[in-house]
């Protein structure tokens, strides 16, 4: 059966699938992604993890994958292949695509990580139909994915969708990017954790803990929880201003608080929005899932380009 390998390298771990041509998943399997033991040893990790999973489906479906897609974090230099800066695996200019097709001799698509999981969301989860949306990823920082007639833009440098990095409060936090009041550092579920944590006095407490307080009635909970919606709701107007989504998913860590965090963000937004069109906010329906998902969409975008390629005159 053809299939393609999907594999989405994470900061801890590995995220792996072979997908069938209707992206179905044939074949998942997780592995730990190593970091603790050098960038070069992460790289051989993916390396040989993707050499497996290219035997396993020779082995269990009579033929070794046609392609494969793998999503990586940090900046990615989509066009040339190159995984250029992961600050949490520690490399710099990794030629991933390049070994890795050459390692399992078949054309190879690399994408990043948010991305790549927006391409899923777009088109197979929340943002389905959409012809054009916004995801936004509320996790250890914030990212984005801009989505255009079925693709996600990656910029003329590969930073398009970096809005956890629009200024919200000018001089406010520094940022490990060099500015000053980036909306992660206010919005981010990291962000709430470091606040939560000081303001309950638990150096223990997280962004879960937090929404939970909220919804009991903690009034301080709810300053914390409030002041980040505030942030958010600001960093997603100027978003909207610039993109006139269609409809804007919000996944990652935070979102899984649900409507203790929709309810209010939905009405702040209201507040905020003058010409411009409030378009649907609504949840990410693919969970860890979407850059494993998204991984296997570059993969068979990719065979289908070469496909039509080959073919034409």
């Amino acid at each position: 059966m053809r299939h393609v390998i999907a594999l989405d390298v994470g900061g801890t771990g590995m995220k792996a699938a072979l997908a069938g041509p209707g992206g179905e998943v044939l074949h998942r399997s997780r592995r730990a992604t190593g970091r603790e033991q050098g960038p070069e040893a992460v790289v051989a990790g993916i390396l040989d993890f993707a050499a497996e999973l290219h035997a396993y489906g020779a082995e269990h479906f009579g033929t070794p994958a046609a392609a494969a897609g793998v999503a990586v974090p940090g900046i990615v230099d989509e066009a040339a292949g190159i995984a250029v800066y992961a600050a949490n695996l520690g490399w710099r200019d990794v030629p991933l695509r390049d070994a890795l097709a050459e390692r399992l001799g078949v054309p190879v698509a690399l994408g990043h990580d948010v991305r790549t999981g927006a391409l899923a969301e777009g088109r197979v989860g929340a943002g389905r139909g959409a012809d054009r949306f916004l995801f936004v990823a509320l996790g250890t920082g914030i990212a984005g994915g801009i989505g255009v007639e079925g693709r996600v833009e990656s910029g003329a440098h590969g930073f398009a969708g970096e809005i956890g990095h629009i200024v919200v409060r000018p001089g406010g936090a520094p940022c490990p990017c060099g500015q000053r009041g980036c909306l992660e550092r206010f919005a981010s579920a990291a962000a709430v954790s470091e606040a939560w944590a000081a303001a309950s006095g638990d150096p223990d407490a997280d962004a879960a803990d937090c929404a939970k307080a909220v919804v009991s009635g903690d009034p301080r909970a709810r300053a914390v929880w409030q002041e980040a919606v505030d942030a958010l709701a600001d960093g997603l107007v100027t978003a909207l201003t610039l993109l006139d989504p269609r409809t804007l998913i919000i996944g990652g860590g935070l979102a899984e608080a649900g409507e203790t965090l929709f309810t209010p963000l939905r009405e702040a937004i209201d507040r905020r929005v003058t010409f411009q069109k409030q378009p649907p906010i609504v949840p990410a329906a693919l969970g860890d899932s979407a850059g494993c998902l998204g991984a296997g969409l570059l993969a068979w975008d990719l065979l289908n380009h070469t496909d039509r390629t080959e073919v034409s005159p």
